[in-house]
């Protein structure tokens, strides 16, 4: 789920009148996992949905920065305090035939909304979604998240109100895994190093911007 600021304000000033500092964008590391972990609480708690979080600082460290990623992060600074990330994974559209960037959580802190913070991570996404052969960079918004809606059509974005997310989760999921199938799958054989598909996903590397 999404949450970005309202478009920038001109000169970027803060609250105060004052100029504010610089926004900066960078990867997030493995240091950084606390604050990432720190945003997606601030996140669903604007979305009213911190009673869901499950995740904990360990998860996010292991599962973003460990042997198997299955996330990355961009991280939005002002001056040297972090306001804002994107939390994002490469899915694949058989539609398009080209990779797709999928943008799990987008937040600005709300004290520094309306500075540019959330146009810059949207910016810093598209550059790699285009550097990486992405078709689509795709994303979900509460329906009730008028502001934001805005402020994504004003970018150019459409929004499909003709697919419905569907999800499975909890016992279902558990009910559904005890009926797959017992045998364990087979491991395919290792694709040839002169293969062209092989040589273009090792192009593109093993999901992680350059």
């Amino acid at each position: 789920m999404t949450r970005a600021p309202r478009p920038p304000a001109n000169g970027r000033r803060g609250r105060t009148g004052r100029a504010a500092p610089a926004l900066r964008i960078r990867r997030g590391t493995r240091r950084d996992a606390p604050v990432i972990f720190g945003l997606i609480r601030g996140l669903a708690e604007y979305e009213k949905l911190a009673h869901e979080v499950e995740a904990t600082i360990a998860q996010i460290r292991r599962h973003g920065f460990g042997p198997r990623r299955y996330f990355e992060t961009l991280l939005c600074f002002q001056g040297r305090t972090p306001i804002g990330f994107a939390l994002y994974f490469f899915t694949y559209s058989t539609f398009v035939g080209r990779p797709s960037i999928w943008l799990e959580d987008l937040f600005v802190v709300p004290e520094a909304r309306g500075q540019g913070g959330g146009k810059a991570l949207l910016e810093e996404l598209a550059r790699i979604a285009v550097h990486r052969g992405c078709g689509r960079m795709e994303w979900t918004v509460l329906d009730w998240n008028t502001p934001s809606i805005r402020f994504y059509e004003g970018l150019g974005a459409k929004l499909r109100k003709d697919w419905i997310l569907t999800r499975l989760t909890g016992e279902p999921l558990r009910r559904l895994a005890v009926k797959a199938s017992p045998a364990p799958l087979r491991k395919t054989e290792s694709p040839r190093r002169d293969d062209p598909a092989t040589r273009q996903e090792s192009a593109l590397g093993p999901g992680r911007p350059s």
